[in-house]
Formats: structure tokens, C-alpha cells, sequence
């Protein structure tokens, strides 16, 4: 059992902390806040998904403004930070290869993916430093990503990130399971994947496992320690800092929102997606089909054909401000914030507390 709060390893990069904060798209984990994460000592992301938005009146191809935007928002952050950060990249983007490369290009120190499983990936890297590391949302999909990667690669991931249903924005679950809190708890499939990825391990070659989904405060993030989790991922309680880019609008979302009011919805992505209950999502909910017309072709798993909006479209207003076009996505426990506060602020009320629940 694990009860040490203390730093782990990504094969030879060295994280100060055992808090990765989560990649947040559309904008919201931009270069300002994974650089001031980063800084505290624990891992910044960048959420590489629609970043190449802000030109988008520009006649330009979307891929290109995504790859443009992908690398300058990984120099920035590298302006800002000697410290190590991540680029997180959803498996479910058309563009996900060209994307992968620019990262890589870049000598991002970590890649982090998900919404779908990144069986390919080993194969698009050429730069052995960068490390990777799967999200999943069960021990199957553990063992199917290392058995694969083993086998054709000869590689395993560096670090596994569990997700459980309590997570903002894309699951990995069905309406179902995210309705059998019993079974499908972050703690029971944790437990389960741990036991997976132990079976991989060798030696000298150890994957520490990221508890993620729920997790708000010191006391959660003691508990998965002590299950065997090496770190955390947290991303809901980033996105009320002075750090984060995201719209005051956006923040003010998260400062006002009620319990029942954080809803689960069907995506175009094509998962279930936890977000904040506003008029708009009353309307997509509905089936009203609002403002449609797809300009980025940005999902390989979404069907224009047959969806009512794009959410593209409608995390790019929302990252602007534009809530009545767009919602914001959330944990299960954005109710829960009630302040905004520096990255400095809330890394160093997160170690204390840790600390304290652990007693050490």
C-alpha cells in the first residue's frame, strides 16, 4: 500500500508532485495555466483540441491553423516553464496523427491521450524521450493497450491514466455504468487496473497509474495514494484560477452552478459528456438542431448527417464567453467551487491537505 505524498518518475522525467492537471478543451488548458502548473512543481497540459480556432475566419485549412496553434502554444508554455508539461490529444481527432507529430516535433515531454484508445500511437513516435501515456476507463482497456504495445512495439506506456465516471467532459462509460455507482466507482476500477498493470511491470521497468475522476480535494487524493495510485489528475479545480485563459463567463458557470444541475449529455464525439445544465443544452437535449454547419470535420467519430450541433462550435463560444451558444464541461464536483484563486494557491492547499490526511 501506497501512503507516501512525493514525486514520480515518466521513465527519466521527473514530476515534483503527484498532481497532473488535466488537459481541458476547447482553450481551457492553454499555455497560461499548464506553464503555472508546471511551475508548482506538479504537470501542466495543454489540450491540443481546437486550439486553431482563433483564425478561423481566416481562408485557411483547419488542419494547418490546429498544427500552427498545437506548436505555438507548446513554444509558449516552454517560455514561461523549465519544468516539465504535457500535451493531451483526443484519439477521436481526424487531425490526431498530424498532431501526435507536431508534439513530438517540439520535444514535448509527455503525450497523453484518450477518448478512444491510442493502440497506434508507439508507431508515430520517433523521439524515444517523449513519454506516453494512455487514459482508460477500465482494466480491459489496460490490458489491451500494454498486451498491444508490447507485442508490435516493444514498448509499454510510461503512465496510465484511470478515468473514472465521476470525471468532466468525455467518458469512457456507458449511461448504464455511469448509473451503477457500485460497481463502476473510481476506487473498484482502480483496483482493478492496478492489478493489470502490475503484471506488466518488471524491475526496471515500473508505470506508475493516475488516478482520475472525482478527484477534488486532499482527503480524495490521499485516499487513491493509498489504494497504490502514484499521482492524481485533476481538472475541474483549474479552471476557477486567475491562470486559466478560459472566459469569465465560463468560470462564472462553475462559481454558480448547483448540484443538480450537472447533467450528462450525448456528444458528437460520441460519448456520454458531463457538462453544466444552461438553455442551450435544454435545447440540444430536445434534438433542436442549432446553428449547424461543419466547418472543421474535426472528429473522425462524428457524423454531421445525424448530430444537432457541433460542439466544436459550441466550446469554442462557450471558452468566449458565449454561454447561450455554447455550455461549459464539468467534474461532478464543480458545485463544490465556490472561489477563484491562483495555481500557487490551490497547489499549495492540495499538498497540505494531502499531507495532513496522510499524516506525514
Amino acid at each position: 500500500m501506497n501512503t507516501e505524498f512525493k514525486d514520480f518518475q515518466l521513465g527519466e522525467v521527473r514530476i515534483g508532485l503527484p498532481i497532473v492537471q488535466g488537459g481541458m478543451g476547447v482553450r481551457v488548458s492553454t499555455a497560461s495555466l499548464a506553464s503555472a502548473v508546471s511551475n508548482e512543481g506538479a504537470l501542466g497540459v495543454i489540450a491540443a483540441v481546437a486550439l486553431g480556432e482563433e483564425g478561423e475566419e481566416q481562408e485557411q485549412d483547419y488542419r494547418v491553423r490546429s498544427r500552427t496553434s498545437l506548436t505555438q502554444s507548446i513554444r509558449q508554455t516552454r517560455e514561461r516553464t523549465g519544468n516539465p508539461f504535457g500535451v493531451n490529444i483526443m484519439c477521436a481527432l481526424t487531425n490526431y496523427d498530424d498532431l501526435v507529430d507536431a508534439a513530438q516535433d517540439e520535444g514535448v515531454d509527455v503525450i497523453i491521450s484518450g477518448a478512444g484508445l491510442p493502440l497506434k500511437l508507439p508507431a508515430m513516435i520517433k523521439n524515444a524521450k517523449t513519454k506516453l501515456v494512455p487514459i482508460v476507463s477500465s482494466a480491459r482497456a489496460a490490458n489491451i493497450i500494454c498486451t498491444m504495445w508490447q507485442r508490435k512495439y516493444n514498448r509499454l506506456p510510461d503512465a496510465v491514466v484511470v478515468e473514472g465516471p465521476l470525471a468532466g467532459g468525455h467518458l469512457g462509460y456507458s449511461r448504464e455504468e455511469l448509473a451503477d455507482k457500485e460497481n463502476f466507482s473510481l476506487d473498484n476500477i482502480l483496483q482493478k487496473v492496478l492489478s493489470v498493470i502490475h503484471g506488466f511491470e518488471t524491475q526496471v521497468k515500473k508505470i506508475p497509474v493516475i488516478a482520475a475522476g472525482g478527484i477534488f480535494d486532499g482527503k480524495d487524493i490521499a485516499r487513491v495514494i493509498k489504494l497504490g495510485a502514484s499521482a492524481v489528475q485533476m481538472a475541474t479545480r483549474f479552471v476557477c484560477t486567475e491562470e486559466c485563459d478560459v472566459s469569465e463567463q465560463y468560470k462564472q458557470a462553475y462559481l454558480t452552478v448547483k448540484e443538480e444541475d450537472i447533467v450528462i449529455i450525448q456528444s458528437p464525439v460520441g460519448l456520454p459528456g458531463r457538462v453544466i445544465r444552461n438553455d442551450f443544452v435544454q435545447r440540444i437535449t430536445q434534438g433542436e438542431r442549432i446553428d449547424f454547419g461543419c466547418k472543421y470535420q474535426c472528429l473522425s467519430t462524428c457524423d454531421p448527417k445525424k448530430v444537432n450541433y457541433c460542439i466544436a462550435k459550441a466550446l469554442i463560444n462557450a471558452a468566449r464567453g458565449l454561454m447561450d451558444k455554447g455550455f461549459a464541461m464539468c467534474g461532478s464536483n464543480a458545485h463544490r467551487i465556490k472561489t477563484i484563486v491562483s495555481v500557487k494557491q490551490l497547489i499549495s492547499e492540495l499538498v497540505n491537505d494531502t499531507r495532513m490526511a496522510l499524516g506525514t
